[in-house]
């Protein structure tokens, strides 16, 4: 009927101590430690003892959690929204895994039966391995035989009243030793509606099984069937939504995996780290001692915080990963070993605890890293008066933070250094404030591209870069700057290189009378004279533009570009002035 598979090993990890695997999970109370006593199954499918549950502590819903009544057992990363519920309600709180149960109208009992525990703990007590089984119909004496007719375990003196009896003096009777190769020797499911029949139908409208009574009374013109008959439809349903989950278990493990590696990488790094922090620090007496313990006080702070984010993180994922067994390994018991009725019965909470589980978002990566690095040639201050080097960094530079300076980022005269500046950022957008990184910088001509420009970068140890480049011929040039192989901010961008700039051959003066020392024959651009036969310009005198100005142009800035063309044939009164 069902596909035989090889059940997973459950989660344990918050049954009381002494419970050990096989089939005491199956067969044992997790509070009690004794063979489960009309066993119920809880939405989040663990099994507990009636009259255990019955002694736990109930709570109101509305006044624990406002409302919003969530019975699956995830952290608060896990937790699904749900509209809120305005009506209050009685819960409890699983004794196994902490899940939160909203209990039904009728309390406890009110729960589903786990036929499935019942006939376990029937099976384990027939091999010797619990308690005695006690008489079905006294409750007083131990169990000798068996009526394979009524499915009643007898002791030998009600056996012997069964058999006088006129309608049970033809049931099979069986010792119990002979019973012992049987995988099923559970009691036959009663109607709690009609303690007198069978459930052996099912009522597809109101999707639950039900007897010969409850279809002519209850469930009068409901579509139904025998269960034989629907099982396979409703089972394969249940195979369907397993096979969906049981990903689920090896994306977690796989994830748990991971984090134990990354925690293996971490303890590695932070020795490798301590090493070297020890190693730099033997060269120094006192300062660099006091300097190397604050630095391992600082490593094991940054290893505590780095570990308590994984191990949080491993907690979550296996508390997961342990409602994610628990529903695979109940679910692959209840299709391999229940009958039609038991999987029916149990359906709709399987579904629904499976479906739950499914939709519980979680990430199977790693939420830190091992990055940590030892940095000794950083200055790291003054300890009892002498400088000290070396730091612990966690920061890892981000490229798309990383920022370009500079006067010439667009702009650059052939035959002349061009530079620029970057400023390496973290994530955080925090200067790194040390050096090291990888920097690749490329200058390309736009009508050359397989003639790129040489490049020079120069670690300034403190988070900073300087980028210089020489171009040969003005055009478009194309800038690339990349950290880890990655863009930083606003690379690539173009920049312009225009004609070589040409510098001023002259002085920048207020007038020629002052620069010339009183010469009467040097000359000025402005074109200004002064009396007495001085050809070049003076304060308050005719032409005099009345501001500072270069001699060779008469150009008024003094960073400005020279358009003097008088070259061989000017006035050598001139050239002599430019020359001063």
């Amino acid at each position: 009927m069902s596909e035989k598979r090889k059940p997973l090993l459950g989660f344990l990890g918050k049954l009381p101590r002494g419970t050990a695997l096989g089939n005491s999970g199956k067969t044992h109370c997790p509070l009690c430690m004794g063979l489960f006593k009309a066993p119920r199954l809880l939405p989040c499918l663990h099994t507990v003892c009636t009259t255990c549950l019955e002694q736990l502590e109930p709570f109101s819903v509305v006044d624990l959690r406002g409302g919003d009544s969530d019975t699956s057992s995830e952290g608060s990363i896990f937790q699904e929204l749900k509209p809120p519920s305005l009506q209050p309600q009685i819960g409890i709180l699983c004794p196994v895994c902490d899940a939160q149960v909203d209990l039904p109208m009728g309390g406890v009992k009110a729960l589903t039966i786990d036929h499935l525990a019942m006939n376990d703990v029937m099976l384990e007590s027939l091999h010797g391995e619990g308690q005695g089984l006690v008489c079905d119909l006294c409750s007083d004496r131990e169990v000798e035989k068996r009526c394979q007719t009524c499915k009643a375990n007898l002791c030998h003196f009600c056996c012997q009243a069964h058999r006088r009896q006129k309608k049970t003096t033809y049931h099979t009777m069986v010792d119990l030793k002979d019973l012992k190769g049987y995988s099923r020797i559970g009691k036959p499911i009663l109607c709690p509606a009609h303690p007198a029949e069978e459930l052996r139908l099912f009522c597809e409208l109101c999707d639950r099984p039900v007897c010969r009574d409850c279809v002519v009374g209850e469930h009068r013109e409901h579509p139904y069937d025998f269960t034989s008959n629907v099982i396979h439809k409703h089972g394969d349903s249940v195979r369907e939504l397993l096979k969906g989950t049981q990903p689920h278990v090896e994306a977690l493990e796989e994830a748990l995996l991971q984090i134990k590696g990354v925690n293996t990488a971490l303890q590695e790094r932070v020795e490798a780290v301590a090493a070297d922090v020890r190693t730099f620090s033997e060269g120094y007496i006192k300062a660099i001692e006091e300097h190397r313990d604050k630095l391992l006080k600082q490593l094991e702070d940054i290893r505590v915080q780095k570990e308590n984010s994984l191990q949080l993180q491993k907690a979550q994922l296996e508390q997961l990963l342990a409602d994610m067994r628990t529903g695979v390994e109940f679910t692959e018991h209840l299709l391999t070993s229940g009958s039609d009725l038991e999987i029916l019965i149990t359906k709709g909470v399987v579904v629904e605890r499976l479906t739950k589980l499914n939709k519980v978002e979680y990430s199977v990566h790693p939420g830190v890293n091992d990055k940590i690095c030892f940095s000794p040639q950083q200055k790291a201050g003054r300890c009892r008066g002498y400088e000290v080097y070396g730091a612990i960094n966690t920061k890892e530079v981000d490229p798309s933070k990383c920022v370009l300076q500079g006067e010439d980022l667009h702009r650059a005269r052939e035959k002349q250094t061009a530079s620029f500046t970057l400023l390496c950022k973290d994530a955080a957008g925090e200067s790194m404030g040390r050096g090291g990184d990888s920097v690749q910088v490329a200058v390309i001509p736009k009508d050359k591209k397989d003639s790129p420009v040489r490049a020079l970068v120069r670690d300034n140890k403190d988070g900073t870069y300087y980028v210089s480049y020489t171009p040969k011929e003005p055009g478009v040039y194309t800038v690339v700057v990349c950290i880890k192989e990655q863009h930083v901010q606003g690379s690539p961008f173009t920049v312009t290189v225009r004609k070589r700039h040409r510098p001023h051959p002259g002085v920048f003066h207020c007038c020629t009378f002052c620069s010339s020392g009183g010469q009467k024959t040097a000359r000025c651009a402005c074109g200004g004279t002064m009396p007495g036969g001085y050809l070049g310009c003076g304060h308050g005198h005719k032409g005099h533009p009345g501001r500072p100005h270069w001699s060779c142009c008469g150009k008024f800035a003094e960073k400005s570009e020279c358009t003097w063309m008088g070259g061989q044939n000017a006035p050598r009164s001139l050239l002599r002035t430019v020359a001063l």
